[in-house]
């Protein structure tokens, strides 16, 4: 029996640049509960919670901070150091990596950087977290989304984009009489 995987895809900013992240819709707990809606129609997760979390995925993977189950053989027999597309060596890309994750962690603060690892990178489901933290029913998506959050400010996505409330005038033109050339 072969397992069919609902691919979707999610827009991340990576190193500056947008990109197209593929996420697996049974695999991610966010993509989950992204595609459920709550009594009020919304989405159990906003699109911008969304991408914050898998943001800090996809630094999580580049970090290279998965617990490996077999031996690493990435080092044998090669002639150095091997380089991504950005012309940097990968161990200096984990090294990077490591840090945006440790900044972003570090942002969220000590109350909601270990749920977003568990659900975000380590991909446990909502009862499980909550069954492990010994949390009351449906708690978890609540401190999830104040996470994530969090997250989403220290990445600096925003529903929508603010102004100063009064911005300085560069200029102002208009005839002296107040007619334009159409009226005279």
């Amino acid at each position: 029996m072969t397992h069919e995987r609902r691919m979707g895809t999610v827009e991340v900013e990576l190193e500056g640049v947008l990109a197209e992240v593929a996420v697996d819709l049974e695999e991610s707990p966010l993509a989950w509960l992204a595609s459920r809606r709550a009594r009020d129609g919304r989405a159990l997760i906003a699109p911008l919670q969304l991408l914050a979390g898998e943001r800090l995925r996809a630094d999580f993977t580049r970090a290279q901070m998965m617990p490996r189950m077999s031996a690493d053989w990435s080092g044998v027999g090669g002639s150095g150091g091997r380089r991504g597309a950005t012309g940097m060596n990968l161990s200096d890309v984990a090294i990077a990596a490591k840090q945006r994750l440790s900044r972003a962690l570090e942002a969220a603060g000590p109350e909601f950087s270990g749920l977003l690892l568990d659900v975000c990178c380590f991909l446990k489901g909502m009862e499980q977290v909550e069954r492990e933290r010994r949390w009351p029913a449906r708690t978890a998506k609540i401190v999830l989304g104040l996470g994530l959050d969090r997250l989403a400010r220290h990445y600096g996505l925003v529903a929508e984009m603010r102004g100063p409330e009064r911005a300085r005038l560069q200029s102002w033109s208009a005839p002296a009489d107040g007619m334009g050339e159409a009226g005279r």
